[in-house]
């Protein structure tokens, strides 16, 4: 099983590079984001869970996010491995996520980073909103997300990169120039 984790901060490409990771080379394309939406969707225990909690405000747990990631994997027993895009975004959720991958005769074989600046990032962003008319993507509501990003990427990079498996790619480009530099440091 080859497993991938692929961290970007807002606008940086990181969901449309994971779709074509995912299918270049075989691997089940897993979001957190997707799996909270489908779980909830589908009304199932878990999915209950996670909506009473959002719906509170509240985050949800450490335990809870793994339990909702078990089960996503689960659903696909035959898989090569997996890309995984929004997971993990703390130190605790990348120990979990070795435990659970263990289980699943598996680990952690490349963490991708998509490096771009954040004045990029920030014209992206907006002119997103405009195009797609989001109101509350003001530079304020983006500089907040971009700085957390920034507060919870750091230490997971440098966790994955003491274990030599952190690859930065440069994010700037056309979508094929930045999938091939990933592609590169995927076959390295």
């Amino acid at each position: 099983m080859y497993n991938i984790i692929i961290f970007g901060p807002p606008g940086s490409g990181k969901g449309t590079q994971s779709i074509k990771l995912a299918e270049k080379y075989g691997l089940t394309h897993i979001s957190t984001g997707d799996i909270f939406r489908s779980e909830i969707k589908a009304k199932s225990p878990l999915g209950l869970r996670v909506q009473s909690i959002i719906e509170n405000g509240e985050l949800v747990s450490d335990d809870l996010l793994v339990d909702l990631l078990r089960s996503a994997m689960q659903k696909h027993p035959g898989t090569e491995g997996f890309l995984l895009d929004g997971y993990p975004r703390t130190i605790q959720q990348a120990r979990d996520l070795e435990v659970l991958l263990t289980e699943l005769n598996g680990g952690v074989n490349v963490v991708l980073a998509l490096d771009v600046h954040d004045d990029e990032l920030m014209e992206r962003l907006l002119n997103r909103a405009q195009v797609e008319g989001r109101k509350d993507d003001t530079e304020e509501v983006i500089s907040n997300r971009l700085n957390v990003y920034h507060s919870q990427t750091k230490p997971l990079m440098a966790h994955y990169d003491g274990q030599g498996k952190m690859k930065s790619v440069h994010g700037v480009g056309t979508i094929d120039e930045i999938f091939n530099r990933l592609c590169e440091k995927v076959d390295k």
